[in-house]
């Protein structure tokens, strides 16, 4: 028996020129307008417009959490020292990748120290009092680890001229407000002797006046009642 051939169809344009319709369906690009237009553009404020970065540099972030006794991942981004443009104070913020959520945000004191951690050299742990990450604030044990010593050698240097800084900014707010006590402490005293002198010199002058007087016209009233009798 022979093999019955498939029978082969060929379609072909009806336009008397096949390459210009071929052009035709290759440029024709529709466009669909949407249903709704977005005229109104909402602002997002991140609480940074304030501050200019004083550091910047990317790295990755972990907490020490207590109850397993592990470190957790916090997210991978760039830490940052933001330095307030009207009072100077500089604080640290990280931001996470992509979502850009916050996973540390804390104000640099003096008290925190930065150690290295251990069997690395690029990376460091300090301790939080309160981090604002989350609310409400939390206390902290965080660790940062760069790409290279190098970039975590800037780091800390960086975070120590944060701290003098904070620290120069609180001493010069500690001179201005002891000046300003001690002129309130003295103001009050000196009115305090005024009242007091004030008060000594009108109390004699009103017992002297009201008491000789009753006593004198009393006496003689009784005296011509008895004539009287």
């Amino acid at each position: 028996m022979q093999a019955v051939r498939p029978t082969s169809f060929i379609f072909r344009c009806a336009c008397a020129d096949e390459f210009a319709c071929r052009t035709q369906e290759e440029e024709h690009d529709p466009q669909f307008e949407p249903v709704i237009r977005l005229t109104e553009q909402v602002e997002t404020k991140t609480m940074e417009e304030d501050e200019d970065v004083f550091f910047k540099m990317r790295a990755k972030l972990f907490r020490f959490a207590a109850d397993s006794s592990e470190w957790k991942e916090r997210g991978t981004g760039d830490v940052r020292l933001l330095q307030h443009k009207e009072t100077k104070k500089i604080r640290l913020v990280m931001r996470r990748d992509k979502t850009y959520k916050v996973c540390a945000n804390h104000a640099i004191t003096p008290d925190m120290r930065l150690q290295p951690n251990i069997g690395s050299d690029r990376s460091w742990v300090w301790k939080v009092a309160a981090d604002y990450a989350e609310l409400p604030p939390t206390s902290e044990t965080l660790a940062i680890r760069f790409a290279n010593a190098e970039n975590a050698q800037q780091f800390k240097e960086a975070f120590e001229n944060a701290q003098k800084i904070n620290a120069s900014l609180r001493a010069a707010a500690s001179e201005n407000k002891e000046p300003a006590t001690e002129e309130k402490k003295e103001e009050p005293a000196e009115e305090k002797k005024e009242e007091v002198k004030e008060e000594t010199k009108e109390e004699p002058k009103e017992e002297v006046k009201e008491e000789p007087k009753e006593e004198v016209k009393e006496e003689p009233k009784a005296e011509e009642e008895k004539k009287e009798e």
